[in-house]
């Protein structure tokens, strides 16, 4: 009896595999058991891959145009600001991460005039490897986690939206503002499943020599993955827990509640 074949205690008939592999590929966006032509893909699996490679290359190359992106009544009621990176464009900051880690001179001194220091949660946004994951994703989330941190009494203030971002800029991020914890919401590398994956980036007062080990990490934030609500919950729920142990990392396990998981596709 191979995998599949049973079914409540009951062999899988001819007539059921159909279905039960409708079910199995509802559970990923992978191309699995898509059939083939002779020794290739059949032409409509090789039309969406090329359809898929071409929406992460717009991912990866396009360029963050915040009013475009974000819209004008969303950065004003949340209180957006947009700074930058020491990388000058977009093709030098996938040449050269290390300066997608600092902020250029000006963005340092905007930073530091439109955020209040020592908040209890500093929210920033990148536009990381996917500007596609960002206009997609943040516009449902920012509004949970803000409102959500305020519900818990947490001070949220300004928030810098920061263009050709690496991850490694929340060290920084600690140096300007001295926050308890700070989240960087910033676009995933695209794959051929969705060029639409955010990630959350998490720590508890994050400075100079902090390294990937000091950090927690939700991502996979989309339809497929984890849906949005569940996203914030999670968020939220780890800011609580840093401010409570004063630790994040590999040191601190995320406490998940049973039953927790993000909705499937029907």
């Amino acid at each position: 009896m191979t995998r599949g074949e049973e079914n409540n205690g009951k062999l899988a008939q001819p007539h059921d595999l159909p279905e039960l592999l409708k079910k199995l590929r509802a559970q990923t966006p992978a191309r699995l058991l898509a059939g083939r032509s002779g020794a290739a893909y059949r032409t409509s699996t090789q039309m969406e891959l090329r359809e898929a490679h071409a929406a992460a290359r717009d991912a990866v190359g396009a360029e963050l145009n915040l009013l475009t992106d974000l819209g004008e009544e969303f950065i004003r009621k949340w209180n957006l600001f947009e700074v930058s990176s020491r990388a000058m464009s977009k093709d030098e900051y996938l040449l050269r991460p290390d300066l997608g880690r600092h902020f250029n001179d000006a963005s340092r001194a905007e930073v530091k005039k439109h955020c209040a220091a020592e908040q209890d949660l500093q929210i920033s946004i990148g536009d990381g490897l996917s500007v596609t994951a960002v206009a997609t994703q943040v516009p449902r989330l920012l509004p949970l986690l803000c409102d959500g941190a305020r519900a818990r009494d947490w001070n949220v203030d300004s928030i810098p939206v920061i263009r050709h971002c690496r991850v490694g800029i929340l060290n920084e991020i600690g140096e300007l503002l001295r926050p308890t914890v700070a989240v960087l919401l910033i676009g995933e590398r695209p794959g051929l499943a969705t060029a639409e994956s955010l990630s959350a980036y998490m720590a508890y007062r994050p400075k100079v020599s902090d390294t990937d080990a000091n950090r927690n990490l939700i991502s996979n934030i989309h339809s497929r993955g984890v849906r949005t609500e569940y996203a914030a919950q999670r968020i939220l729920n780890l800011a609580a827990l840093m401010m409570k142990t004063h630790e994040s990392g590999f040191q601190l396990r995320e406490e998940l509640r049973t039953g927790a998981a993000p909705a499937r596709l029907p």
